[in-house]
Order: C-alpha cells, then structure tokens, then sequence
C-alpha cells in the first residue's frame, strides 16, 4: 500500500469559472448572530457569490466598504419572502438559514416553498418528522436543500473516509469518538434560546451534530443504541444533559461508542476518533478532530494532509472548523456548474435519526 493524494471533495473557491463570477448566485442569511456572520463573510468571500439581503428579528449592523456592496436589511423572514412582491427586488437564489434549531424546519419549509433554496445549519431540526418534511418538501418544490456538514471537508475526515471506502483497513471493529467541550454559564445567558428543549434540543444536536455526520459519512448508520446521559454542572441553566455516554452497533460492521460534555472547566479539550479495525489502528485528535495523532496500517504510509482550518472563535468559547467556505462553494458549483451536491437533505434526515435514536435510548435529565 503506497501513499496516495487526498480526494478532495470541494472546488476551491480561488478557481470559479467566468460563468459563476460574471453571474453570481445571490444569497441571504437569516439570522444574523454568530453563525450567520460567519455565513455572511463566506458568501462575501467567494467571487461567485453576492450577499442580496440579511433577516433578522435584531437590529443588524454591517460593515462593507462601499454602499454598492450593502445587502437590503430585513426585520423579519417574512418581510424578506413579501419584499418581491410589493417592489422590483428580486428573492435571493439562495437564503441560509441560521437561526435557533427549533425554528429550522420552518423557516426552510416556507422558503423552499417561496421558490428559494437553502443552506440550512446544523441541526436540520429537532425531530425526525420535522427533517422528514423539509426533505418531502424540497423535492416537490424542486429547490436544494444545502446541510451544513461541515467537518466533512476536515482534511482528516476525507482521508479517513478514502481508506475505508477502498477496504484499506480491512474489517471495521471498532470506532470510539470523544467530544469533551466547555459551555460556561455565560455561553447559555447570552441566549434565551440556548439550554431549552424547543429550540436548542441538547449537545448532540448543538455542539456534536458535526462529529456524529462524520462517523455517520464514514461508517454508516446505526443500531441499537444504549445511553447514559447525566447533567452536572449545568442544572440552573439547562433542560437537558450537558454529559453522556451512548454504545451501539453500526448497520455494516463493528460496534462504537460515543461519549460527550460540556461540563469541562473553562476550555475545550478534545475531539477525538479512535478507530480499531483488521488492518491497523487510527486515531484522529486535537480539540476538533483536526489532526491525525497515530496511524499503524499495514503496508501504509500517511501521507501528509492539507492544513485544517482554524476553529470557529465566537470570543467567549470556540466551535468547530471553519469549513463554511466549502459549503459555500459547493452551493455555487452546483447552481452554475452542474456539480453534486455534497451534504445532501436526506444524509441531513439520517443524522437527525441517529441523533433522536440515541436520545430516546435512556432517560434525559430534565
């Protein structure tokens, strides 16, 4: 076994060609909080894309350089979706939503219906119904649904997703991920929305998700689920658990677990996946699950990888990698290129299964 190229799974975004410059797919966040600024800068980085308009519920401030390159601010979505209606501006192609977890099935159904697609955030909603009906919806509306999956363009994640897929390793046995963050009380206090039921739904959903995409991605569902799930440092501020431990068998081969909080003292700590299979033994580490840390594989070389992006830096804590960029360009590659869609709605249904199943296998605290 020789070392071999990552494939990589993204155009990027310095190679756009004229068709996707000289007509760019316009775009619109909603939402406009942490994580839609982040969405609003790689939509404004991209150069095959434009910024059309911004929504949100909150006085929003934006900074650009030239009144040309301001979008139209709206109060509310519906303001937005009714602006084309009752004046000459044109929807957006494209509108991201970023708004609390639980509003995400409703708002994205009423914009595909509008006749907009989406870039919809992590989770694409809290139940399974709900993610259901936005994939029943997408298709009779003929309009993409965008999952931001993002760990999956972690140069880790492909290159372990390349060795699997090939049988490299032979016989999967084992995989064991561990997610241990910090959420501090002021992380919870900045939203009222944060540590509700309704609209946040639990650390598998908010702070995890990603990290169950990438093993789903890579290895597939799963089955039987057996859970654990504790609140120790967070009773006055949150309706769930903020730690938790979950085994369960993967439908294709091997078994694993998965063992999270939040309750780590003042800083994140690690993000890890640790693979045991026929072949060798894998183990992907740091605080994001951004480097690979130890690989035995019979006959093989690692090879070196592409740099991992830097963490998502909100000031007072810190998210995952900053792979939105690749999100963005997928959107632009498939709306002027032709190109597959990455993170497609019904792997984003699949996620929002294996989360529920996990969440329904043992008693929440409450």
């Amino acid at each position: 076994m020789s070392p071999c190229p990552i494939p990589l799974t993204f155009t990027p975004v310095n190679t756009q060609d004229n068709n996707s410059v000289n007509n760019p797919v316009t775009f619109a966040v909603l939402g406009y909080g942490h994580i839609g600024k982040r969405h609003a800068a790689s939509i404004s980085a991209h150069p095959g894309a434009t910024l059309h308009a911004i929504a949100d519920i909150a006085p929003v401030e934006f900074v650009t350089q030239s009144d040309s390159e301001m979008p139209s601010i709206f109060d509310s979505l519906e303001s937005m979706l009714a602006s084309s209606e009752s004046s000459s501006v044109e929807l957006p192609e494209v509108v991201c939503v970023c708004t609390p977890n639980g509003l995400h099935a409703q708002h994205c159904v009423a914009i595909l219906k509008s006749g907009c697609h989406v870039v919809l955030e992590k989770p694409i909603a809290l139940s399974l119904s709900d993610a259901r009906l936005i994939s029943e919806v997408s298709s009779s509306s003929g309009k993409h649904v965008f999952c931001v999956m993002q760990n999956r363009f972690a140069p880790p994640s492909v290159w372990l997703k390349g060795l699997v897929d090939a049988g490299d390793l032979g016989e999967i046995y084992q995989v064991h991920i561990q997610c241990f963050w910090n959420r501090d009380d002021s992380y919870y206090a900045a939203s009222n929305w944060r540590g509700t039921l309704a609209l946040d739904g639990g650390p598998l959903f908010t702070q995890f998700s990603h990290f169950i995409d990438v093993m789903y991605w890579i290895f597939g569902g799963i089955k039987s689920p057996r859970a654990i799930f504790h609140n120790q440092s967070h009773l006055h501020n949150t309706e769930f658990e903020d730690s938790g431990s979950i085994s369960f068998d993967f439908k294709r081969q091997g078994f694993g677990t998965f063992t999270f909080s939040t309750a780590l003292d003042r800083s994140n700590f690690e993000s890890s996946l640790t693979l045991i299979a026929e072949k060798g033994t894998i183990r992907i580490g740091g605080q994001y699950m951004n480097e690979v840390v130890h690989c035995d594989v019979q006959g093989y070389e690692l090879p070196t990888l592409p740099t991992a992006e830097p963490p998502n830096d909100y000031g007072s804590y810190i998210g995952s990698a900053s792979n939105h960029h690749h999100v963005m360009s997928n959107v632009v590659d498939v709306l002027r290129r032709g190109a597959t869609l990455a993170t497609p709605i019904s792997e984003g249904v699949d996620v929002v299964e294996i989360i529920e199943s996990m969440y329904a296998s043992a008693p929440r605290p409450l």
